[in-house]
């Protein structure tokens, strides 16, 4: 499917791949800032968010990296550098490995990249905590407000253990082009992933960002954007 996608700038084609539950406009929006003066800065919404929707959410991150590629070739965009956060880094890393010609670099943050050895009972408190949402009148009309209705599916696909794809985060080695890994020092898995990737790929460039967690690019906006615009520049055409 074609993507719903918001374009800002020109330049080298620089894609913004949002948070589950957010869109391309309501995600990035300091990158978004800082990056347009000098790159077309393009903000899909992702297969059942904002304006794509979708009643298909089965093999969630295969069919939404193909809906990007397809998206971009649309465009006639050759290849472009592609940067996500967590549920939107899972789907650049599918994009990455099912459509590496697409990418010109790689960024991601949000990812874990081994199964952690309580993620049974992580993965159930973070469902509560999901859960709760559809209790709250407040976050329900705010989600309806981007979404419309059926955005609750992926606040139960969460409960099932399997949704996270630990067999495509646990390896890089197949990716060829420059890889940027921002993590939050307060996500331990996270973190630990650092010396997984190091191992297995030349080409990557971590960075860990203090005062900060999951959510890097929101809660360190600036350094986010220092770190990233540095990876970048030293890949220009």
């Amino acid at each position: 499917m074609i993507l719903h996608t918001d374009m800002v700038g020109e330049g080298e084609p620089l894609v913004f791949l949002h948070t589950g539950l957010q869109t391309g406009r309501t995600d990035f929006e300091k990158q978004r800032e800082y990056f347009s003066s000098k790159y077309q800065v393009i903000s899909p919404d992702l297969r059942g968010h904002g304006n794509s929707p979708a009643d298909d959410l089965d093999d969630y991150f295969t069919h939404a990296a193909d809906d990007l590629a397809e998206t971009l070739r649309s465009m006639y965009i050759k290849s472009a550098h592609i940067a996500g956060c967590s549920f939107g880094a899972l789907v650049a890393l599918f994009l990455a490995k099912r459509h590496p010609e697409l990418v010109r670099t790689l960024t991601i943050s949000g990812v874990t990249p081994l199964k952690p050895e309580n993620w049974v009972s992580m993965n159930e408190e973070e469902s509560r905590v999901r859960m709760n949402l559809l209790n709250d009148e407040d976050a329900c009309a705010y989600f309806d407000s981007l979404h419309g209705e059926g955005w609750q599916r992926f606040i139960h696909m969460g409960q099932n253990e399997e949704w996270y794809p630990f067999e495509a985060t646990s390896s890089i080695q197949s990716l060829n082009m420059p890889v940027l890994f921002l993590i939050g020092e307060g996500q331990e898995h996270e973190v630990k992933g650092v010396t997984v990737y190091k191992e297995q790929s030349d080409s990557i460039h971590v960075a860990v960002l203090p005062f900060a967690s999951h959510l890097v690019h929101s809660e360190q906006p600036d350094l986010y954007n220092k770190t990233l615009d540095v990876f970048l520049s030293n890949r220009e055409s």
